[in-house]
């Protein structure tokens, strides 16, 4: 992406202003927590698109800040209470970090007489640029609003994965969102490279059981990771077991115990980026269709609040796909979204 086609995405998404504050937000390695080349990366990337920002700076005068901080170790748990201050003290916060602080920082975005509206993007990549980044923003905003108007009236989804388990998500009670890139306005928030709508599942909280009973989502959801297959055993929006026998499979045993609000399903997402690609990269690979999450759902306006929040993602050229994704409605009619492990991108048009 050339420079000026930088700046014109920088105000296209962000529209800095005159007297606002910019705050780029950057996480950096220290003790147990070591550094690698792809985070290298990210701080030299951010340190780029600071400087052009500060650029911009001089003809549209706004001010523009960068502060590192400690990187936290897990993804979507608690920031430092000093960045909690600088972020919620800044009008366009652009977070450019190893470990996501989406959680926090959509938290600050949504509380009460906010000024800031954040962009987040863990694990962002310069080759993003020509890929994800490049997207048609009005596109994707159409996609993505559709596709929260179909997560909105359904009331489940049933999910066939390539290793042949199904997985059923309870969707009652629940508003979707929709991530459209949009970060003009104080309180929005973005999740870049942006494009997907997503909704919490029903997840019986102690303020909904007696009226809506027990949750209905259950089934087996496979998990690869570190090319360790495992599968979680999920009953009342709960992982309640994990099969395997690896070593990972033991660490998330031993993970689940001890918090068991990290238990919780969390969210059903569907990226509808049409430039995303899969390379590994959470992040992007989330823009590309379907994922599930695991933990904190508070964020998303769920009533679960946990230590932290997992993407894990299911499209085509992912170690497991979902090979089928159908919403169904209240009326039991119901409408297949993905089919062979790809979003269908005819019914958003």
């Amino acid at each position: 992406m050339k420079h000026d086609e930088k700046i014109r995405m920088f105000q296209d998404i962000f529209a800095p202003k005159s007297s606002e504050t910019v705050l780029f937000l950057v996480d950096v390695p220290h003790d147990d927590i070591k550094d690698n080349r792809a985070w290298r990366e990210r701080r030299k990337m951010a340190h780029e698109w600071y400087m052009i920002f500060k650029e911009m700076e001089a003809t549209t005068r706004f001010t523009v800040k960068m502060v590192e901080f400690k990187a936290t170790g897990m993804q979507n748990t608690c920031i430092p209470d000093e960045i909690r201050e600088a972020v919620s003290q800044s009008n366009l916060v652009l977070a450019m970090t190893e470990f996501s602080a989406s959680a926090p920082l959509i938290l600050i975005c949504t509380s009460k007489n906010t000024i800031t509206r954040v962009a987040s993007m863990p694990g962002v990549e310069k080759r993003m640029e020509k890929t994800a980044l490049r997207a048609n923003y009005q596109e994707v905003k159409r996609y993505a609003f559709t596709l929260k108007q179909m997560l909105d009236t359904a009331v489940a989804a049933e999910i066939v994965f390539s290793t042949n388990d199904v997985l059923f998500i309870d969707l009652r009670n629940r508003v979707a969102d929709a991530d459209t890139g949009e970060c003009t306005r104080a309180g929005q928030f973005t999740n870049l490279p942006c494009g997907e709508a997503c909704k919490v599942p029903y997840e019986a909280a102690a303020d909904e059981i007696e009226e809506f009973g027990e949750s209905k989502t259950k089934g087996i959801w496979p998990v690869c990771s570190n090319r360790e297959f495992m599968k979680f055993i999920v009953e009342n929006n709960k992982v309640i077991d994990i099969s395997g026998n690896g070593e990972k499979a033991d660490e998330m045993r031993r993970f689940f115990s001890e918090n068991s609000t990290r238990r919780n399903v969390a969210e059903l997402g569907i990226g509808c980026n049409p430039r995303a690609i899969i390379t590994g990269n959470i992040l992007e690979d989330e823009k590309v269709g379907l994922h599930i999450a695991y933990g904190m759902s508070t964020h998303l306006g769920g009533k679960v609040t946990s230590d932290m929040h997992e993407d894990i993602c299911y499209s085509k050229g992912c170690p497991v796909e979902a090979t089928s994704v159908v919403l169904i409605n209240p009326n039991s009619s119901s409408t297949e979204v993905v089919h062979n492990a790809m979003l269908r991108y005819d019914l958003l048009q």
